[in-house]
């Protein structure tokens, strides 16, 4: 079982955005994958409305992708977040998959 960086956004229309988010790490696991989609997990306890708590959420995503096989980038809209979890998985040399439009 792979374990798949969930990329996509967050911020804005944040219950749709979550609601995507979700159906692509239940795309990921009927696959027979492992999503990792911290962007979901971390809000249920850290404050991303407050910099220093989203500073952390983003810390512990960071922390995460680095254990993954690959990162899944979803959706037309690449946000601020988006371009440097991209970045990092380059500089790691985890491959980054693209999938345009909302697939589930």
């Amino acid at each position: 079982m792979k374990w798949i960086y969930i990329c996509s956004p967050l911020r804005g229309d944040y219950e749709a955005n979550t609601a995507a988010a979700i159906r692509y790490c239940r795309e990921v696991a009927l696959q027979g994958d492992f999503p990792i989609a911290p962007h979901i997990y971390c809000p249920r306890f850290l404050d991303d409305t407050k910099p220093e708590e989203r500073a952390r959420g983003m810390a512990i995503g960071a922390e995460l992708l680095e254990l993954c096989s690959e990162v899944r980038v979803y959706g037309d809209y690449i946000s601020e977040c988006m371009q440097a979890e991209i970045r990092q998985a380059e500089a790691l040399d985890i491959p980054v998959r693209y999938v345009r439009g909302d697939r589930v």
